[in-house]
């Protein structure tokens, strides 16, 4: 169980365990805000069990740092897909060519298969006859701004969406 938790103006701010939300809320730290079906039943208290929590004090985050590049940030930007041949990625591909002193950024980096990158080489795309279908950039949208909320919980939509 995964519990998103909202600061106190309702922005996201990260996605917590189950067991991190409940001793948030029983600390005073939290309210629920969105709660499960079930309870939670101890020996002596019964709780709501909390999808989405809201923090009581407002927590200052530092905003426009910028996403950290890795190879599993490409391959998920890129939805396990080759940029070549549109098959399945498992390699990551430098567009213009570290030889070429091609950088390790989100602009230049693009998920692909093995056969590709094999076939590519230390070659450009343009000098392969190939051509990208879109134009690497840095990540968007709410999964990569909230920690932890790669694969959002459908009820979290209309509170996801303010970090978009």
């Amino acid at each position: 169980m995964r519990t998103l938790v909202l600061n106190a103006g309702y922005e996201p701010l990260a996605v917590v365990s189950f067991r991190r939300a409940l001793v948030l809320v029983l600390a005073g730290k939290a309210s629920v805000v969105l709660a499960d079906a079930d309870p939670v039943v101890g020996a002596t208290v019964s709780l709501e069990r909390p999808s989405v929590i809201l923090l009581t004090r407002y927590v200052r985050v530092p905003r426009g740092q910028v996403v950290p590049v890795s190879r599993r940030g490409i391959l998920r930007r890129d939805h396990q897909r080759c940029a070549y041949c549109r098959g399945h990625a498992t390699t990551v591909d430098h567009v213009l060519p570290r030889s070429r002193r091609g950088p390790d950024s989100w602009e230049n980096l693009v998920a692909c298969c093995v056969r590709c990158n094999n076939a590519k080489g230390d070659r450009t795309p343009e000098e392969m006859g190939w051509h990208l279908p879109f134009r690497p950039g840095p990540p968007r949208g709410a999964s990569w701004a909230v920690r932890g909320a790669d694969q959002p919980d459908p009820r979290w939509d209309s509170f996801l969406a303010t970090a978009a």
